[in-house]
């Protein structure tokens, strides 16, 4: 959603908020509806953007393979900080860039749950699944102190809207009773997000995350209420976290934890994401830089052959540990692993999935 589609709100952006001080005057900053810009001593170096947003349902392109047509997107940017993040380039029609700014200069939609509850209200709306997590992760830091999601939940509930949730945040625990709740009203499904188990490199690449560990410990609380846990295991990154070992290490890892399928694919590199990454590998591993001009020279994915080879290893590692093979918001293949032809053809309604809580 480009933000021409805001609504301008009274307000310089120069005034004192709770819990904030102002960062910069809104007229400085190409954001539209742009209410208040300010920073908190909580997220050192981070700037909070507020606005209000026209709307909160976002329909995916029918031209998509994913499986489902929309999604809702609270927050633009995030405090995750993945280097391979593939949204980054997004921040840049904000006219802010894809590296620091998409980490640190986040817009939070602070109206989201008002405007969706609308939305699921019309008369058109056919409770068609709502994926969260599409582009930006729901339970960034940010949420901490936004408190979003429980409004976004209760909204999508009251109205017999499935939904599905994934996330690398473990501010989703904060939430459990909420999402139990709600999947007695529709279908509920909740994915974790983790690829990596060496807490060192997670720090490196993934900054603003919690630890493999603490993500662990979500799939083991998930599953102990009763969620039927999925695990993305994405991405993949060549020469880092690809070997037989680490796949076999991190499939038993998530089984031990309570996961019941995980989907694993290979890093893809989008533009805005493509700099940012190798930039990295560039200071922390300058041995990889050529291998990966080699993989990434000629497109976003690499090979096919390295794909393939590296999804059959990844699949045979995880049967071995009871492991279904199955994504976030239904997805059953990574993205770049060929396309389904029926993508470009109209499609029906999505059908309600079953409930995994």
């Amino acid at each position: 959603m480009r933000w021409e589609a805001q609504t301008l709100q009274a307000g310089d952006g120069s005034e004192p908020g709770e819990g904030g001080t102002p960062a910069a005057p809104a007229a400085l900053l190409p954001l539209s509806g742009l209410q208040r810009s300010i920073t908190t001593p909580e997220f050192a170096d981070t700037t909070f953007h507020e606005v209000v947003a026209k709307s909160a349902l976002n329909k995916v392109p029918d031209s998509s393979p994913m499986p489902f047509r929309w999604t809702v997107n609270p927050y633009r940017g995030c405090t995750h900080a993945c280097r391979y993040c593939y949204a980054r380039s997004t921040h840049e029609y904000l006219e802010f860039d894809a590296g620091t700014d998409f980490d640190q200069q986040i817009v939070v939609k602070v109206n989201t749950p008002e405007v969706l509850r609308r939305e699921l209200s019309r008369p058109g709306w056919n409770r068609e699944l709502v994926a969260l997590g599409t582009n930006t992760d729901p339970y960034q830091r940010a949420e901490g102190r936004y408190r979003l999601m429980p409004g976004i939940i209760t909204a999508l509930a009251d109205s017999g809207t499935p939904f599905s949730i994934l996330t690398k945040g473990t501010l989703l625990g904060r939430d459990l009773d909420l999402l139990a709740s709600a999947s007695r009203q529709v279908p509920v499904q909740v994915s974790v997000s983790l690829a990596m188990l060496d807490p060192a490199l997670a720090h490196r690449v993934e900054p603003g995350t919690p630890t493999p560990a603490a993500r662990l410990r979500l799939i083991e609380r998930l599953s102990a209420v009763g969620a039927d846990v999925t695990v993305m295991a994405m991405p993949l990154l060549p020469w880092l976290t690809d070997s037989d070992q680490h796949l076999e290490d991190l499939m038993a890892a998530l089984a031990g934890a309570g996961a019941t399928s995980v989907l694993a694919g290979a890093l893809h590199l989008r533009p805005g994401a493509r700099q940012w990454y190798l930039q990295w590998i560039e200071q922390d591993h300058p041995g990889l830089l050529d291998g990966y001009h080699q993989l990434y020279g000629r497109s976003s994915y690499a090979p096919a052959s390295y794909r393939k080879a590296l999804t059959r290893r990844a699949t045979s590692a995880a049967r071995r540990h009871g492991l279904h093979r199955e994504g976030a918001h239904r997805i059953t293949r990574p993205d770049g692993e060929g396309r389904n032809p029926a993508a470009d053809r109209p499609r029906e309604p999505a059908s309600p999935q079953p409930a995994l809580f």
